[in-house]
């Protein structure tokens, strides 16, 4: 870590010779910008938990190949770990692969085996046990802090001479002079004013070139996306499905510590037409992990997440967990996938392949993705090998080729997983509906366990904002007044994030459509999202950021100028991002769109 650190100051210290005192103040112009580069053999967007075993794989494979392979890790949190958040429930299977003496190690963080596993079914009053599906056994598997593993991964990469840089988002794709294979990634920039205008302490973001480019941003990243939209990678897959979770730990009573006991629920406070669950994970050291995921094709706009979160905590089976001496130490929340295999995309693309939640690999069945997300960066990493080991050939001269990846990914452990649980999650918007679905998922996964001729698709190809209906359709929620200590306002919560960005940047949410920003477009979606859907994003955001308020000067203002409609404006606290991706997913008009803003900003999570 410490050589790294001094890499970085030595190019921070550098960069800042091509920045003339006559620019700075001046707008910002990409165009202009003289940009370090560097040269590198593979570059990783995002230290989560893929992008860190693609990272130790390729160092493994270095020493058993005598051929010394540059590796680089860039991530957006302040620290690794920082922006990681999970449940979570870890199944071994893919780290005893990655560091089969793992368990060696006296300073993982698994040290918490899961006891027991149940289920139950929330009645407003009640909670009645009922049958454990299969794939959701918990036997071997690890309680944890997916945060800190991540971090601990971070460390062993870091060890064997991995250069990880903390606080470097990757903020845009390096492409090939003629446009079609991608050559390396672009940090984001440094002291641009909320304007664009360059401040004194402006720096321009450097470039990665690479032989190969691994996407490892975690769900609905902002690269992921434009290389999945430039490269067509979803022509032959579904739309992705996505789910926002919500989490919450506590240190609890000690009458209520159970360690290694863990829990889902199904059912109350969501209504029937609303997917999705709870859970109650008893972690190390007294340690309580709580939360709740919901289906972000969710079609009531009245519907407030964070608020499901805390009315639940009402209930009497969580306010008796939480009951005595319990206390909150921690909070936050994050998209996930819930599309399985019909919603991966092609994995690869010329020069890089998408690994991880950044392909899409969750398995919504066992409520579990980090074992599979490892896996693929352990598979790519072997086809990056290879690709990287040809020397002398033709191919040196043209794009990386890691087709080879999602050939060996297909034959793996991986796909057979998410090839037997494909119709569970699918099989809630099918004609069978929520209940059916119900019905379906426990057949499918007690007898069938997806030996079926069928695949459910979703042939409309319709996205979860598309699932929204005008709220004039439908029932408006009214939720009862916060109770502390069991349940807070979201900005009390919110402190607990620790997230923080600097005030004078430019705001990373663009209100865009297609790639305009001006007035009318941000005027155009305060009048769709305000009449038809009643404001979504004020409820739907977990962090505040958004706000639909009164906007007292709108007839004021030139028309054109103007961008507020019927007495609302959009206000957008950018400064509370958590970077969960819900309202680039779910705001129905399409037009949010989540950027990496200056490395480092964003929470600060220790124990999530």
């Amino acid at each position: 870590m410490l050589v790294c650190a001094r890499r970085l100051a030595a190019r921070r210290t550098v960069r800042t010779l091509y920045v003339s005192a006559t620019r700075r103040r001046e707008l910002f112009d990409p165009s202009a910008v003289e940009r370090i580069s560097e040269d590198v053999d593979v570059c990783i967007v995002g230290g989560g938990p893929a992008g860190l075993s693609a990272a130790i794989r390729l160092k493994q494979l270095e020493q058993e190949r005598g051929k010394e392979f540059r590796v680089v890790v860039l991530e957006k949190g302040a620290e690794v770990g920082s922006h990681i958040l999970s449940g979570a429930v870890v199944e071994p299977r893919a780290l005893n692969e990655l560091l089969p003496d793992w368990t060696s190690r006296s300073d993982h963080p698994l040290k918490q085996p899961a006891t027991s596993s149940s289920m139950k079914f929330l009645t407003g009053s009640l909670a009645v046990p009922i049958p454990h599906p299969p794939q959701m056994s918990n036997k071997g598997n690890y309680i944890t802090s997916l945060s800190q593993f991540t971090s601990w991964l971070g460390t062993v990469a870091e060890d064997m001479g991995v250069e990880v840089y903390p606080g470097f988002a990757g903020a845009g794709l390096v492409y090939s002079e003629d446009d079609k294979s991608v050559l390396g990634v672009r940090t984001n920039e440094v002291g641009l004013d909320k304007h664009f205008h360059m401040k004194e302490t402006f720096e321009p973001g450097m470039e990665f070139r690479a032989k190969v480019t691994l996407i490892a941003e975690g769900t609905h990243g902002s690269l992921s996306k434009e290389l999945i939209n430039k490269f067509d990678l979803r022509r032959n897959a579904d739309p992705q499905t996505y789910a926002i979770g919500l989490k919450e730990v506590w240190r609890v009573d000690p009458s209520q510590y159970r360690p290694g006991e863990v829990v889902h629920t199904i059912g109350w406070p969501l209504d029937w037409r609303t997917y999705g669950g709870g859970w109650v994970y008893h972690m190390a050291d007294g340690l309580v992990s709580l939360g709740l995921v919901i289906g972000l094709d969710y079609a009531n706009p009245w519907l407030s997440p964070y608020n499901e979160l805390q009315r639940m905590k009402h209930h009497p089976y969580f306010s008796r967990l939480l009951s005595g001496s319990s206390t909150r130490i921690a909070y936050g929340a994050r998209t996930l996938n819930e599309g399985g295999l019909q919603s991966v995309p092609r994995i690869h693309f010329p020069g890089g392949a998408l690994i991880g939640c950044s392909a899409g690999f969750v398995n919504i069945a066992k409520i579990k993705g980090t074992h599979n997300a490892m896996k693929s960066g352990m598979l790519a990493a072997e086809a990056a090998a290879d690709v990287l080991c040809k020397e002398g050939s033709a191919s040196e001269q043209s794009p990386s080729d890691m087709s080879a990846y999602e050939k060996s990914l297909k034959e793996s452990w991986v796909w057979s997983e998410l090839h037997e649980v494909r119709n569970l999650r699918a099989s809630f918007n099918t004609r069978l509906g929520i209940w059916g679905g119900v019905a379906y998922s426990g057949i499918d996964s007690l007898f069938l366990k997806g030996r079926t001729p069928w695949t459910f698709r979703n042939k409309s190809g319709t996205t979860d904002a598309a699932h929204t209906l005008p709220a004039s359709q439908c029932k408006r929620i009214t939720y009862p007044p916060p109770q502390p200590p069991l349940s807070t306002d979201l900005l009390t919560s919110l402190a607990l994030t620790g997230t923080n960005h600097a005030e004078d940047q430019p705001v990373h949410l663009r209100v865009r459509a297609g790639n305009v920003e001006n007035a009318h477009v941000r005027r155009e979606h305060v009048q769709r999202n305000v009449s038809e859907y009643a404001g979504l994003l004020g409820r739907a955001c977990p962090a505040g950021v958004y706000e639909y308020v009164s906007d007292e000067d709108t007839a004021a203002v030139d028309e054109d100028k103007a961008e507020g409609w019927g007495g609302k404006k959009l206000v957008i606290n950018s400064q509370n991002c958590i970077h969960c991706k819900l309202c680039d997913v779910k705001v129905p008009t399409q037009d949010i769109t989540w950027t990496v803003p200056e490395g480092g900003g964003g929470p600060k999570y220790t124990i999530t």
